[in-house]
């Protein structure tokens, strides 16, 4: 009989394409994956795995049964917080969340979702969006907090708030508000490195390829592309949810884009099969409750010109 244990080992060992990597991810010994892999193969009567001196590949049917082995793991977790999360937001949730959002979010929302639900134990993964997805619809993930829309057909989501960008430029730039896209120098727009959903928002929103894009601008974090802004390297884009974290440096003022302000829509992500709707309605209540009054609270009283 096929196993839960031999799907997962399989599933695990197509993700790190190493026995070594797959064993230590499933908490066994090297040998012991190896030998439940084989009687898979046997159990199947194909060959999933090709075994080379320093490396592995998984052949073409492996690479199916891999994927279909997600898919059951993944049903498999839905039914055990079917079973087991009758209170609203209890037990353990396993939620992503994208790098542009996680360091002004999650101090603002973790500490009353601990009071309110002492009973969550919450572990967040903070990745880019292309992986949130892929860990989400495999069932690595409960639920993802990132910008919409997202690809997926398995997938459901609720637009949580919307987050307006701002463009920040040196304190001594000549450039005053209210701008439009016609405004942003294209020459100097330092954007985050590929992968980053902002990058692609930021290109969309002025009109640019990757192409046009300046040879060798790119950073791993909104921080580190504030810092080149500070000195008087370029200009971006920077949301509003991150302005009083990554705008408090004197040497950087933002200016306002005229109406309609692009942005951004922040909203959470779950699969369709998940019993736990109900939780994530109740975590995404709780981020607008404290998320959206800080927001219009900022675009009231911040000194953006």
């Amino acid at each position: 009989m096929i196993t839960l244990r031999q799907l997962r080992y399989l599933a695990s060992l197509a993700r790190h394409r190493h026995f070594g990597r797959a064993a230590d991810d499933c908490a066994v010994t090297q040998p012991a994956l190896s030998m439940q892999i084989r009687e898979f193969e046997r159990e199947l009567g194909v060959e999933l795995i090709e075994r080379r001196p320093n490396d592995i590949a998984l052949t073409e049917t492996g690479l199916e049964v891999a994927a279909r082995a997600e898919h059951i793991l993944a049903s498999v977790r839905d039914l055990v917080d079917f079973a087991r999360h009758r209170d609203p937001l209890s037990g353990s949730l396993k939620l992503g969340i994208i790098p542009t959002l996680a360091p002004y979010l999650l101090p603002r929302v973790l500490p009353p979702l601990q009071l309110h639900y002492p009973a969550l134990a919450l572990e967040i993964r903070e990745s880019q969006t292309s992986t949130l997805v892929d860990e989400l619809v495999t069932g690595r993930l409960d639920a993802a907090m990132l910008a919409l829309p997202v690809e997926g057909a398995d997938l459901d989501t609720v637009a949580l708030f919307n987050d307006a960008f701002l463009l920040a430029v040196p304190a001594n730039d000549p450039l005053h508000g209210p701008i439009t896209p016609d405004d942003v120098d294209r020459r100097r727009l330092i954007l985050l490195e590929e992968g980053h959903c902002l990058r692609d928002q930021a290109l969309a929103f002025c009109g640019m390829a990757r192409r046009d894009l300046p040879a060798g601008l790119g950073a791993t974090s909104l921080t580190t592309v504030m810092q080149m802004v500070a000195n008087g390297f370029g200009v971006t884009l920077v949301p509003q949810i991150a302005a009083d974290t990554e705008l408090c440096d004197r040497r950087v003022r933002v200016l306002r884009f005229a109406a309609p302000a692009p942005g951004r829509t922040i909203g959470l992500a779950w699969r369709k099969t998940s019993p736990r709707r109900a939780d994530f309605e109740a975590l995404g209540g709780l981020v607008q409750d404290l998320i959206v009054p800080a927001l219009s609270r900022h675009r009231d009283t911040a000194g953006a010109q």
